[in-house]
């Protein structure tokens, strides 16, 4: 089997462990309206992945209590198994926040097993008219991350409406300082680096291309099939590993969430050409950054590999 094939893994079946998850909850009372914590008076905010979950709590500030799910930097989040505990979690929830888009499957199918009243649920995917199939990596595109903070602050609003105006003015707060660093760095590589040419080893890095300004010229058939984990067409191998050893590209971008021999095995030959290669990751890393310093870290890295 091929080594790009290494999400393909044995486990139960998602809508089993929703439909148990479902059961157990019940039993235990669950299945009813979310309330917020009755000592503090929070929202109990649960986002599937981190990097929501870090933007989240920064909007909220001191009015809501954020748990995420996914939050292991060496966890392949395509693959992740959901648990009775995720489903707890979710349905203890007054407002979930999805990815969408294939991305975290797993947490509809949680939602939909377990429904509860009142609770709000925001799928980014759907804002943005995001589908299966469509590139699902939409926390690094700015302008869909500048959307987001504005749709969670007035969600936030709308559950808590005594605060709505708190969320709307800390929402303001983040995006002007809070994200400073992240939206000068993004200018600074548009600015110096607009057209110029790189690599990347999947899509994660396509809407921040977008951002940038950057041309990522491998093939987009090539950044899809590395991360859904199937093979890429013989001409679109032939073609990335002509464009580094031709030197065709400045930087090569590399996602270290999702690396195979055959991946590492580009980072090589990219290495050994001189092409700088710089490591993104899908998830927070450390686990316990923040969203933007996070990002702002990466774009640093990439801002410096491009010639500063």
């Amino acid at each position: 089997m091929s080594q790009l094939g290494r999400r393909i893994v044995l486990r139960l079946p998602i809508k089993s462990v929703a439909v148990a998850a479902a059961l157990l909850l019940s039993a235990c009372g669950l299945s009813q309206s979310p309330t917020g914590n009755a000592e503090s008076g929070k929202v109990r905010v649960v986002a599937a992945e981190n990097f929501w979950g870090s933007i989240t709590a920064q909007v909220g500030g001191s009015r809501v209590q954020v748990t995420s799910i996914i939050v292991n930097p060496d966890t392949d989040p395509h693959s992740y198994e959901a648990t009775p505990g995720d489903a707890r979690l979710i349905a203890q929830a007054q407002y979930v926040i999805l990815n969408g888009a294939g991305y975290d499957a797993w947490a509809p199918k949680l939602i939909g097993a377990n429904p509860v009243a009142g609770r709000t649920v925001l799928t980014v995917a759907d804002l943005f008219g995001k589908k299966e199939g469509d590139n699902p990596h939409l926390w690094y595109s700015p302008a869909y991350v500048d959307q987001v903070i504005d749709r969670i602050a007035s969600d936030l609003g709308k559950i808590d409406f005594a605060n709505a105006s708190v969320f709307t003015q800390q929402a303001a707060q983040y995006w002007t300082v809070g994200l400073k660093d992240y939206h000068d760095t993004i200018g600074a590589i548009r600015q110096k680096h607009a057209g110029t040419k790189v690599g990347a080893t999947e899509s994660i890095f396509s809407y921040l291309a977008d951002g940038t300004g950057l041309d990522l010229v491998t093939p987009y058939s090539y950044l899809n099939a590395i991360s859904e984990g199937t093979d890429p067409s013989a001409a679109d191998k032939a073609e990335v590993e002509s464009q580094i050893a031709s030197r065709a590209i400045r930087v090569f971008l590399f996602n270290s969430q999702n690396s195979t021999p055959d991946i590492q095995g580009l980072v090589d030959k990219a290495t050994s050409k001189g092409i700088p290669v710089v490591k993104m990751t899908e998830t927070l890393t450390p686990a316990g950054a923040t969203f933007q310093d996070w990002q702002t870290a990466q774009l640093k890295d990439l801002l410096q590999a491009l010639g500063g």
